[in-house]
C-alpha cells in the first residue's frame, strides 16, 4: 500500500497531483473535512480527535473505538490502493496513523524499522503519542510500538513549524 501525509492546506492540490483511492482524515471534532475529488464516500474515513496527549476538559482524545475505525478502514485497502492520510498540519496524528497504517500493513518489518523510516521521510514529526499507545494496545504489539516512536524521538533540535512537508511512506518488506 501506498501512504502519502500531507497538511490540510495541501489535500485538494495533493489529491490532483497524487490521485489516492483511499483517504484517512483526522481533524478536531467538528471540524469539516474537505471533499476529495474521486474518492467515494465509503473510500473516505472521517475521524475527529484533537492532537492532544493528556485530558483536560474540552479535549477529545483518540481511543479504542478510534483505532478499531481506522483498521476495519484498512480492511477494505488492496496491496495495490493509495492512501492519503491527513490532519490539520501534517505532523502529530498523521504521521501517527500513517505509522500505524504501516505497522498493519506490513507485519513482517518490525515496529522499530518502520519508525526510522518515518523518521528518514519525515524529520519534523511528532507523531501523536496516545494514538500511538492505543494503537499498541489494540494491535496487541506489547509496547513495541510505542518504544519505537520513543526510540527514535527527533534527532534535530525542536523547530516549531505551522506545517508539515509532504511525505511518502515506502516500507520495504524484508524477506
Amino acid at each position: 500500500m501506498n501512504i502519502l501525509v500531507c497538511p490540510l492546506s495541501r489535500v485538494k492540490d495533493i489529491a490532483v497531483q497524487w490521485t489516492p483511492t483511499h483517504v484517512l482524515s483526522i481533524l478536531d471534532p467538528g471540524h469539516i473535512c474537505p471533499e476529495v475529488s474521486g474518492v467515494s464516500a465509503s473510500r473516505h474515513l472521517r475521524l475527529g480527535f484533537h492532537d492532544a496527549h493528556f485530558f483536560r476538559k474540552g479535549v477529545t482524545l483518540p481511543t479504542r473505538e478510534h483505532l478499531r475505525e481506522i483498521l476495519t478502514f484498512l480492511e477494505g485497502c488492496s496491496p495495490t490502493d493509495r492512501l492519503l492520510i491527513h490532519c490539520r498540519a501534517g505532523i502529530g496524528r498523521s504521521t501517527a496513523a500513517a505509522f500505524i497504517v504501516a505497522c498493519h500493513q506490513y507485519p513482517a518489518v518490525s515496529e522499530l524499522e518502520i519508525a526510522k523510516t518515518l523518521r528518514q521521510v519525515a524529520p519534523l514529526a511528532r507523531p501523536n503519542e496516545t494514538l500511538v499507545k492505543v494503537a499498541d494496545d489494540v494491535m496487541v504489539r506489547g509496547g513495541r510500538m510505542s518504544d519505537a516512536i520513543a526510540e527514535t524521538g527527533r534527532e534535530l533540535p525542536w523547530i516549531d513549524v505551522a506545517e508539515g512537508d509532504v511525505f511518502e511512506l515506502v516500507i520495504a518488506e524484508t524477506s
